[in-house]
């Protein structure tokens, strides 16, 4: 989960924190004020705490981002002294390089001034940084995650919502389909396979969707249903390549993530041109399933402005799968490719 935190909520947190920096580092009443507003002193303490800032801004969005979020503890751990080390380069930029071509004045006395020493002295001097920036990203994690677990409830609420409003009597729907199925068994065979592949469709809509999780084999038929159902819509002038590669027996998938690639293809794309065929590819192997979808656009559909669906899919991958997943989605050339990868339970 990437965390989307303004970076002035960090410029004004250390604003505060050199404000108590300098306080702390003048000590108040031991100095006079003349030395307490004396430029070289605000310099150099200032100085220090932008070095520290940089590396509390390094850690945070790139070793806490890289590690700490996806839960690999052990080689965060190992990056600390990395962030430490880079602390004292960036300090010594700062205060030995650019402030003494300035001020021609060192913060380290001569003798003290090799590396060996310069590093093992900063190390107690950048803890801080990469302390704060880990309960920082901690803290934002959290508030984060409670956020996006408030708007998916939410969101089943409203989704729960609607299935009950579209649940008019599924029962009675069902005995009418296949009522509908035995009268035409027999006299339309065709029609009646149709009728029965849309009950299943439904039922599929019905039972499974409010599920955490379904089957990955009754969400294929799903889409095979749905494909077949268009055919019919399309009167066979669909011109769609579809194919599904690997074993899907066993594994299991959020429900209702596949179809909404399908629906996308359907809903927007160019369909009944055979020189421009849509493409669906369906992949499993090494317990990882990817989808891929290509198809020209129709003319006037503006693929952007749909964004509401994509962003709900998004949220439901990152609550059901952590950011374990890859969902890309391109415009290019008057078509449209999406593609996603998500591992199987």
């Amino acid at each position: 989960m990437k965390l989307k935190i303004p970076f002035y909520y960090h410029i004004v947190l250390f604003l505060g924190l050199f404000v108590i920096f300098y306080i702390w580092d003048v000590g108040v009443g031991e100095k006079d004020s003349a030395f307490i507003f004396n430029k070289i002193f605000f310099l150099f303490s200032f100085s220090q705490l932008l070095a520290i800032f940089t590396i509390y801004t390094l850690n945070f969005y790139t070793f806490c981002n890289w590690f700490l979020n996806k839960k690999k503890i052990f080689i965060y751990l190992l990056t600390i002294p990395v962030s430490l080390v880079l602390f004292a380069g960036v300090r010594y930029l700062f205060q030995e390089i650019i402030l003494f071509q300035i001020t021609g004045i060192h913060n380290y006395m001569e003798r003290v001034r090799n590396v060996e020493f310069y590093i093992k002295d900063n190390f107690f001097f950048g803890l801080p940084a990469v302390v704060l920036s880990s309960l920082s990203y901690l803290f934002w994690q959290f508030q984060e995650t409670q956020k996006q677990n408030q708007e998916l409830l939410l969101e089943n609420k409203k989704a729960e919502f609607q299935m009950l409003k579209s649940q008019v009597s599924p029962h009675f729907l069902f005995n009418t389909l296949n009522s509908f199925y035995g009268q035409l068994i027999g006299k339309n065979d065709e029609i009646a396979s149709d009728v029965l592949v849309l009950s299943d469709l439904l039922r599929y809509v019905i039972t499974e969707t409010d599920k955490e999780e379904a089957l990955l084999s009754k969400e294929i038929q799903f889409i095979k249903n749905y494909i077949h159902l268009q055919q019919k819509r399309f009167e066979d002038q669909l011109y769609l390549d579809f194919s599904i590669e690997g074993d899907y027996t066993i594994e299991k998938i959020l429900p209702s993530v596949l179809i909404h690639f399908i629906e996308n293809v359907f809903k927007h794309g160019k369909l009944n041109d055979p020189e421009k065929k849509a493409v669906i590819s369906i992949d499993i192997k090494d317990r990882f399933l990817e989808i891929s979808t290509f198809n020209y656009i129709v003319a006037g559909e503006n693929y952007y402005s749909t964004g509401i669906g994509f962003d709900n899919l998004m949220k439901r991958l990152e609550y059901a799968y952590k950011g374990k997943f890859l969902l890309k989605k391109t415009t290019e050339n008057n078509t449209f490719k999406m593609y996603l990868k998500i591992p199987l339970k």
